[in-house]
């Protein structure tokens, strides 16, 4: 299992933590999701069919685009 951390600058109330909780948690192979309101910040434990592209694309969905 892979974990990955990403800077997330949209991340400003509590509804953007559960959005991104519950939309990431469908992404096939997600096994874990943290995100931080404070640091905008999201870890994600995840093992294949999940990849790095997956996520970053399921954030971009959702208007929570990876900074950087």
């Amino acid at each position: 299992m892979e974990t990955r951390a990403y800077k997330v600058p949209n991340i400003s109330c509590g509804h953007c933590v559960r959005t991104i909780q519950s939309e990431l948690k469908e992404v096939p192979g997600v096994r874990q999701v943290q995100v931080s309101q404070d640091e905008k910040r999201v870890e994600v434990a995840f093992e294949p069919p999940a990849s790095d592209e997956a996520i970053r694309s399921a954030l971009a969905e959702i208007d929570y685009p990876v900074a950087g």
